[in-house]
């Protein structure tokens, strides 16, 4: 038997709406694991509908941890995360126990593999002048903006891909220097890092975007609208990253009186459909991930992996 500190953390990744969660619940199961949130919108406290948060009643007595613990109007960022997730990690080994590190934000696992170069606090004034210049002329100009600061970001970066976009924007402005001239002063790696083992859910896509579909108009149905308006009523602002997310910035837009209710429906099962793709793109290009084909909730699937699993010797326990 391995001590866990000497076994691979298992990192179940892949698209929104992909089952990553039942998956991750399975093999916490299976391997006496706990799981620590790896998804970028379900860290935020209040936000409830359009985040895919696991109740608790089906959670199926698996500890869960990094989830619900952020103010949604604070922003918090990847390398956040990664600070978060080290002393979890270690908590969840030194007890005997195995950490399953479970979500989609691709951005979060690389900041614990690639650990960030040093970077200025979020200057909330600043972002809020590039939100309000991205929400009137459109993400495409952001990126044009990106492009004469640091063109060689601009490069590697999509247009939709507005978050890193403007934090490169907001980093030139408040550092004068380019986010790309940076990335080569990154601190080491932790030595945790090199035991995470990426196994990434892979649907049939049409049938993903039908599931995205269903799951869009439900959470409308289920009261998107009142939650946000009630968010919004609170004093989270408009232009915060919790109120951002794919699922929520429609909403934000219809209660503003800047679209009807059937047009922020109908675009957010784009962007999330649009989210899904980038999502599969960026784990396609990150190393080592192992595929597996269909959707995690599907006890077929969960079997398969479990044996994946259980037959390397340096994962089974």
């Amino acid at each position: 038997m391995h001590p866990p500190a000497v076994l691979p953390i298992i990192a179940v990744a892949g698209p929104t709406a992909s089952g990553k969660s039942s998956l991750g619940i399975a093999l916490a199961l299976r391997f006496d694991g706990e799981i620590i949130n790896c998804d970028s919108v379900q860290v935020y406290q209040e936000i409830q509908i359009a985040t895919a948060k696991v109740p608790l009643a089906e959670r199926l007595g698996v500890p869960h941890h990094l989830i619900d613990f952020v103010s949604p109007r604070q922003t918090f960022t990847a390398a956040d995360w990664a600070r978060a997730a080290i002393p979890k990690i270690e908590e969840i080994e030194q007890r005997g126990r195995r950490a399953f590190l479970v979500g989609g934000t691709g951005f979060y696992l690389r900041a614990l593999r690639q650990p960030f170069f040093p970077s200025p606090e979020t200057d909330e004034a600043l972002r809020a002048r590039l939100t309000a210049i991205r929400e009137r002329s459109g993400v495409e100009h952001l990126h044009r903006i990106l492009k004469r600061l640091d063109p060689a970001e601009a490069g590697n970066l999509h247009a939709r891909d507005w978050p890193r976009v403007q934090r490169a924007i907001e980093f030139y402005l408040q550092t004068g220097d380019a986010i790309s001239r940076q990335r080569p002063l990154r601190p080491a790696a932790p030595a945790l890092a090199a035991r995470i083992r990426v196994i990434a859910l892979n649907p049939p896509r049409e049938k993903l975007y039908a599931r995205i579909n269903r799951r869009t108009e439900q959470h409308y149905a289920d009261g998107l609208v009142d939650e946000v308006r009630l968010l919004l009523e609170v004093g989270v602002p408009a232009n915060s990253t919790a109120l951002g997310a794919h699922g929520y910035r429609r909403v934000v837009e219809y209660l503003k009186g800047e679209r009807d209710l059937e047009s922020a429906l109908e675009q957010t099962r784009l962007d999330v459909r649009h989210y899904a793709k980038r999502q599969l793109t960026w784990f396609r290009r990150e190393p080592g991930v192992e595929w597996v084909e269909g959707f995690g909730d599907d006890p077929l699937v969960q079997e398969k992996v479990i044996a994946k699993l259980e037959a390397d010797p340096k994962t089974r326990l």
